[in-house]
Formats: C-alpha cells, sequence, structure tokens
C-alpha cells in the first residue's frame, strides 16, 4: 500500500513557502551561522537578526542567562548594521532556497523607514518582520509596540516603502489587550503578524543580592512561556486574524513537533523556533519532520488544514 503523501507548502502573505517552520529572529543570526548544522533550505523560512541603520555593540555582558524552563537574553539588538549587511551577509542570503525576512529595527521610526527602504528591491529577501517588541533597549523596540496609535503610524510607514514585500509586525505580548495592537498593525497595512515576543524578566543572583544581568532585567523566552503563547495566538486569529484573512506567525517555546502542532490548530498559519535552536540546531528541521509525521498519521493531506482548527 501507498504511502499518503502530505503536503507541507504553504501561502503565507503572497508567499509560496516550501513548509510552515521557519527559525526566530536573534536566535539564528545571518544565515551562516547556522549553515553547518542544518539544512536551511529544508525549512521554510529564515528570519535574521534585527537590522539597524548603523551597527550596534548592544548590551554589556552578562546578557543571557538560563532558567528552570527557559532563558532570559538582553542582546540589545547588536547587529553589524545596514551596510555591512549589504556588504558580508546577503551574498550568502541570496543563495538560500528559503523565504528569507529581515528584522528590521531602530531607535527612531526613520531608522525602521531607511532599513526598509534600502532593503525593498534586493534580491533575495522575501520579506521583513517589523520588530517594535524587544524588550531590552531604551530608545526604540517595545516603546512602540505597546500603543496602538504609534503602532498604526509606524506600520504604515514602513510599508510604504517595502515595494512588492511583504511585512510582518512582530508583536509584544506585554500589553493589556494584545488584539489592540494586533487591530493597530492590520489597519497599518501589515501583511502578516508574528507573536509572541519574549517577557521582560529578572534573575537574582542571591550570593550578590543583584540581578545577573547587566541590563537588570531580560526577555524571557523558551518553554516558560509557550502556553501563554498558544493563547495569545488564538486570541489574535479569532478576533483579528481570521476574519481579515492575515496570517499568523506563532512562536514561543517551541521544542518538538507537538509544540509546533499546538500553535497551527491555534490559529498560526506558520511557526518559528527560536531558543530551542541553541541546544539542537538542526531541530527545526525535526519539527518539520514531526509534523509531516503527525499528519500521515492522522490522515491529513496538508498541513494548512490544522490552521484554525481548534475545536
Amino acid at each position: 500500500m501507498m504511502e499518503q503523501t502530505v503536503d507541507l507548502s504553504i501561502n503565507f502573505a503572497a508567499l509560496k513557502l516550501s513548509s510552515p517552520i521557519f527559525t526566530a529572529s536573534g536566535t539564528c543570526g545571518y544565515a551562516d551561522e547556522l549553515a553547518d548544522f542544518m539544512d536551511i533550505n529544508a525549512i521554510g523560512g529564515f528570519i535574521t537578526k534585527s537590522i539597524t541603520p548603523l551597527p550596534r555593540k548592544g548590551n554589556p555582558t552578562p546578557r543571557i542567562v538560563e532558567t528552570n524552563s527557559g532563558m532570559l537574553n538582553a542582546i540589545g539588538l547588536a547587529n553589524v548594521g545596514l551596510e555591512r549587511f549589504i556588504e558580508e551577509k546577503l551574498p550568502l542570503i541570496q543563495r538560500l532556497k528559503t523565504a528569507v525576512f529581515v528584522n528590521v529595527a531602530g531607535q527612531t521610526i526613520d531608522d525602521y523607514v531607511a532599513v526598509a527602504e534600502k532593503l525593498s528591491g534586493v534580491k533575495g529577501i522575501a520579506g521583513f518582520e517589523l520588530n517594535i517588541s524587544c524588550p531590552n533597549v531604551k530608545q526604540g523596540g517595545i516603546t512602540f509596540g505597546t500603543d496602538p496609535l504609534v503602532v498604526e503610524q509606524i506600520t504604515q510607514k514602513v510599508k510604504a516603502v517595502c515595494g512588492s514585500k511583504p511585512l510582518m509586525v512582530k508583536l509584544t505580548p506585554t500589553v493589556t489587550d494584545i488584539t489592540a495592537t494586533a487591530r493597530a498593525a492590520v489597519n497599518g497595512g501589515a501583511d502578516a503578524l508574528s507573536l509572541i515576543n519574549t517577557f521582560t524578566a529578572m534573575v537574582i543572583d542571591i550570593e550578590t543580592r543583584k540581578p545577573v544581568l547587566y541590563n537588570r532585567t531580560g526577555g524571557l523566552s523558551g518553554p516558560a512561556i509557550k502556553p501563554v503563547a498558544v493563547y495569545l495566538v488564538s486570541r489574535v486569529y479569532q478576533e483579528v486574524g481570521c476574519s481579515n484573512n492575515i496570517p499568523i506567525l506563532g512562536m514561543g517555546g517551541i521544542r518538538t513537533a507537538s509544540d509546533a502542532i499546538e500553535f497551527l490548530i491555534a490559529g498560526a498559519a506558520a511557526v518559528a523556533v527560536g531558543t530551542a535552536t541553541f541546544a539542537d540546531p538542526s531541530c527545526a528541521v525535526k519539527i518539520a519532520d514531526g509534523i509531516r509525521e503527525f499528519c500521515r498519521s492522522h490522515g491529513i493531506r496538508r498541513v494548512s488544514e490544522l490552521t484554525g482548527s481548534l475545536r
């Protein structure tokens, strides 16, 4: 008897992707760091580290600390800057078959616009992820992502310079109502939403009675946040995404195929793997294989049938 074929391809913001698996921004560099450990072309999408107009050193060390069920990071958007990204990183990215989204960040709205505008006509870049939810910088980041009016304004201005490339807006969970910021992003012209970014958190050294991180606080990611992330994806899908035909990239503590499938059932069209890659750099490919096997064993021919199938 012939084994059932499973179609893992999805349509995401007008892009045809080979699978619903992405890497999450900030965890996999610019692709060259991960290329020795996994076949990047075996997943649907890759999201770069945040790119700002000028290089950033980020926050002083220590800026990463493990917790019992995840990790805190306070990297502070350290990156090579726009010009070096184009000169040094883009050549490898342009050789990839997978869809590459550039995560865009800045201290002002003009910074975001400048990066997107410069890269809007560049081949090899499929789209942009607007990072308005980083909790580890004093200017920009989460300060743009908590006020719906500002979310709509920055989305609208960046979307205006994206050309034909789709714009995905990354949402922070640190708001009273995430559907309000999601709706604002859609009103501003977002083609997709990604959620959730990390939670602001702290770890204290009880001997010194000081925070472990130099920055005092960092962004909590990993398994600890997964149930909250699944819930927020479900809410945004039901109240914003579904009715507006806006795809959601779900993330937050995904380590296994079953984790990813939860997000898909909750309403995500695709999922991003982040913190788990530090323990197993090839886990994104394994998760894609696991989803295929789940679909095969449950008689599901297309992975897209799982999206929003919560009963």
